[in-house]
């Protein structure tokens, strides 16, 4: 097995993935501390670090996320200007379909497919 093979199988591993859970879910605290110790907007970056670990390994995470942002307008427009999105002409159906990939991805190591609704 060469390197690469290897930390192919490491990073896809089930207790890596608890553990970047895990770190992720830390990263939320500490980047409340930093922001309010740390003139800069370092706690920002933290924290975007912490949502993209989570978000990355647990898809309970994703669709809670998902979810509140479907049903909340004032989140979703949050959301949208924060990640620059557009809320242009067709811009709603590309975002949908988005958004419903995340969720439907058959190559998805971090948990087992869900049933349709």
């Amino acid at each position: 097995m060469n390197r690469f093979g290897f930390l192919d199988l490491l990073v896809r591993s089930e207790p890596f993935r608890v553990f970047q859970i895990v770190l992720g879910c830390l990263l939320l605290p500490v980047a409340g501390i930093v922001g309010v110790i740390s003139p800069a907007p370092i706690g920002i970056v933290i924290f975007g670090f912490g949502v993209a670990l989570v978000f990355r390994n647990s898809r309970w995470a994703r669709r809670r996320y998902l979810f509140y942002t479907r049903h909340s307008p004032r989140v979703r427009r949050a959301v949208d200007f924060g990640l620059r999105r557009g809320r242009g002409r067709g811009q709603g159906r590309k975002a949908a379909a988005a958004a419903a990939s995340l969720t439907k991805r058959k190559s998805d190591p971090t948990s087992p497919t869900m049933p349709q609704v």
